[in-house]
């Protein structure tokens, strides 16, 4: 089957990779003639693990290719994904549609075969019925399905997420739509992966409404953890205790500075307008986003705690260890350390910091912020070490390095990463997450 993703960001490239891995053959379009030189030099626009490599193998096979021209990517396509931005809308916090309606439009003026539009974008629900009303103003003489598809894929492992899926999720509203999805998708059933066909309009609710749900049960164990610094509790225990009954589960119940990324913090704020708009609150996800907002700045206080209070900090100098909003990404979108940052330089502080891969995006988001070329680097002279973001790096520190390198041994782990008395016994002043 031809295939064309218009959009070759994060969820397009990743997304027509993994179906050219299938055997289909998939053109990825984007407007941005520097991607597209870049791609087809073998260059990946984002870092994720195993991309480039997925990439370099379909190219050769001849099963994928990158193009600047919709006319020509769409081209005898029978499925055209939609797979571009979707940011907060400046002002009012709605998602912008305004990409996603031009391709639409553009989709329109240029089809000459029946094919099945696709949104893979995360938009608000009624969006797919736009994109009909754009397409079907071209009054094209052959049969035309708009499908939702949500993707569901995690940044740093968005591959297998891709490949071995929970679910599929597939709103259609006629047979045509979801003939051709089940033939995009037929690679996958041998592995049993279950399609779950749905109207258009609950299956752009469902991702949305999977996302505000998950970015609930981490800013839920937030603020258990800061219940369990006032009662001695310890929050892994009653995370491991309540996680362990399977109504609960365990996953994204791991304390920490609070969620950032290019989903949660956009995909909750479009959910509230959608509520908003249909007179429909969900104050639950209204009171999610608030405190998950204010909570990185608290984790900010926290470091400047550490260094004896506002008093103290002025002056002093802490290394920020990570600083993407998870492990395995470079995505630096709404990160938790850099309103960690800014709390500290408000501070007076001066901020020194590494990520592995994160460090290009994050330096004209954090100006000020020294970036280090290693770890120990940034340690180097420290009178406090937060630790932000848990790549594996800096699982394994060697703390009797880290003590002799820092002008002060203490150690701010925002992850829970290293077990207390452990981190006590080699001298260090350390102060954790939900624990006492």
């Amino acid at each position: 089957m031809k295939i064309a993703m218009v959009g070759s960001g994060y969820v397009g490239l990743v997304s027509g990779a993994c179906l050219a891995d299938f055997g289909h053959d998939v053109v990825c379009i984007d407007k941005d003639p520097g991607k597209i030189e870049r791609l087809n030099a073998g260059i990946m626009p984002i870092y994720e693990p195993g991309l480039a490599e997925l990439v370099a193998s379909n190219v050769k096979a001849g099963r994928l290719s990158f193009t600047t021209s919709l006319a020509a990517g769409i081209d005898g396509a029978q499925a055209i994904f939609i797979a571009v931005g979707t940011p907060s809308r400046r002002g009012d916090g709605h998602a912008d549609l305004s990409y996603v309606y031009a391709v639409a439009q553009e989709i329109g003026e240029n089809l000459k075969n029946p094919a099945v539009v696709v949104t893979k974008s995360t938009v608000p629900v009624g969006t797919g019925d736009e994109v009909e009303r754009i397409i079907g103003a071209a009054n094209l003489p052959h049969q035309i399905a708009v499908v939702s598809n949500p993707e569901f894929l995690r940044e740093g492992a968005a591959i297998g997420d891709f490949k071995r899926p929970d679910r599929i999720v597939i709103g259609a509203e006629d047979e045509f739509g979801r003939h051709v999805m089940q033939e995009v998708y037929r690679p996958l059933f041998l592995n049993q992966a279950p399609l779950l066909f749905t109207s258009r309009r609950s299956s752009e609710l469902i991702k949305y409404a999977a996302n505000a749900f998950l970015a609930t049960k981490i800013t839920f164990i937030n603020e258990i953890a800061d219940l369990c610094e006032k009662v001695g509790g310890d929050v892994q225990d009653v995370a491991r205790g309540i996680g362990l009954d399977n109504r609960i589960g365990s996953k994204f119940l791991h304390a920490g500075p609070g969620y950032g990324g290019s989903c949660f913090p956009k995909d909750t704020l479009a959910l509230l307008k959608t509520a908003e708009d249909y007179d429909s609150p969900v104050r639950i996800v209204e009171a999610v986003a608030k405190v998950n907002e204010t909570r990185k700045r608290a984790m900010g206080r926290k470091v400047v705690e550490a260094l004896g209070g506002a008093d103290q900090a002025r002056g002093k100098r802490v290394a920020l260890l990570g600083l993407t909003f998870k492990p395995n990404t470079d995505d630096m979108r709404d990160a938790p350390a850099i309103a960690i940052a800014r709390t500290l330089q408000d501070a007076g502080v001066d901020v020194v910091a590494y990520d592995p891969e994160g460090m290009e995006m994050a330096a004209p988001l954090m100006p000020g912020v020294q970036m280090a070329q290693s770890a120990y680097e940034a340690i180097t002279g420290a009178d406090a070490i937060a630790l932000v973001t848990e790549w594996d790096a800096f699982r394994a520190l060697d703390l009797d390095r880290v003590k002799a390198l820092a002008r002060a041994p203490v150690l701010v782990d925002l992850r829970n990463v290293y077990r207390p008395d452990e981190v006590r016994a080699k001298g260090f002043a350390y102060t954790s997450v939900g624990r006492s």
